[in-house]
């Protein structure tokens, strides 16, 4: 025995490795995620690319989009049904509300069909599959910034400026981002396994706009309904912005809390599920 002493020892210093089912309800290998950083900044490229391809106005559609926008809207809710807007122009008031929530329908409508759309590839290679409807979520970005510098232009030429509360913006901006990123997460996860998530998500969507103040304020939904209405974030992220920018109101932070609670939980919850069935992509794509 003694003479392998030494072997016994040197085997016993040897790191061992335990093959184990993984842990499909955990959100995901972050680290993983850094390693694919230059996957998703090509997707993300290539969405912005391809949606300005082949096309007379380019990039010039994120400006024609929330402007063919603010026109229908001022005719219809403003001028022939009357629609309040809080004494602020209902021009300005629409196009504040129409920045955030064009960006939420793109994101949410193009990231639910990205892995069906991206069939091909999620068979062809392994990489994280939610750089797909990540690299969407990004890529609309493009689109709400240019939207936003050309509010900007409006705001300054007709004498507003923002509020002290100005501050509030990024933070908008970023619940707005976890919003569309929930929301487009879960309809990815489930699309791919039942085909009818893509028909619906354009016509839910679409619903959605009735549910959320863009159109009208929030002071036409009755006072003991507005925190359960609060729960759809896009309540206090449209008012949110229309506080700052146009000065109605104070920051409703009150909704904003509330719909910060909705969207995180839709984040995590979606994020989970996604994982959940990520293994099963390449099979049924």
């Amino acid at each position: 025995m003694s003479a392998l002493d030494p072997e016994v020892r040197a085997v016993s210093a040897l790191q061992r490795t335990v093959i184990d089912a993984e842990d499909r309800w955990k959100l995901g290998n972050l680290a993983e995620l850094r390693g694919y950083w230059d996957l998703l900044r090509f997707l993300t490229w290539r969405h912005v690319r391809v949606r300005y391809a082949q096309s007379a106005l380019g990039i010039g559609w994120a400006v024609v989009q929330p402007l063919a926008s603010v026109l229908v809207f001022t005719l219809v809710f403003g001028k022939m049904a009357g629609v309040s807007s809080d004494g602020s122009p209902y021009a300005l008031f629409a196009f504040v509300a129409i920045l955030p929530w064009n960006y939420f329908s793109g994101a949410v409508t193009d990231g639910a069909a990205s892995l069906v759309t991206q069939a091909a590839l999620v068979r062809k290679i392994y990489f994280p599959r939610i750089i797909l409807p990540v690299s969407v979520i990004l890529a609309k970005l493009v689109d709400f910034v240019i939207g936003a510098f050309l509010l900007m232009l409006v705001l300054f030429w007709k004498g507003y400026a923002p509020s002290a509360e100005v501050w509030c913006l990024p933070l908008l901006v970023l619940l707005m981002i976890i919003t569309s990123a929930g929301l487009a997460v879960w309809l990815t996860a489930l699309a791919v396994q039942y085909r009818d998530v893509n028909h619906a998500s354009g016509f839910m969507v679409q619903l959605l706009m009735y549910a959320a103040p863009v159109v009208y304020p929030t002071t036409l939904v009755p006072e003991g309904l507005r925190l359960l209405y609060a729960l759809n974030p896009l309540v206090g992220i449209i008012e949110g912005f229309r506080a700052v920018l146009l000065g109605v109101g104070g920051v409703p932070w009150g909704y904003l809390a509330v719909g910060t609670v909705s969207a995180v939980t839709l984040f995590v919850t979606g994020t989970l599920y996604f994982h959940r069935r990520e293994h099963l992509f390449s099979d049924v794509a």
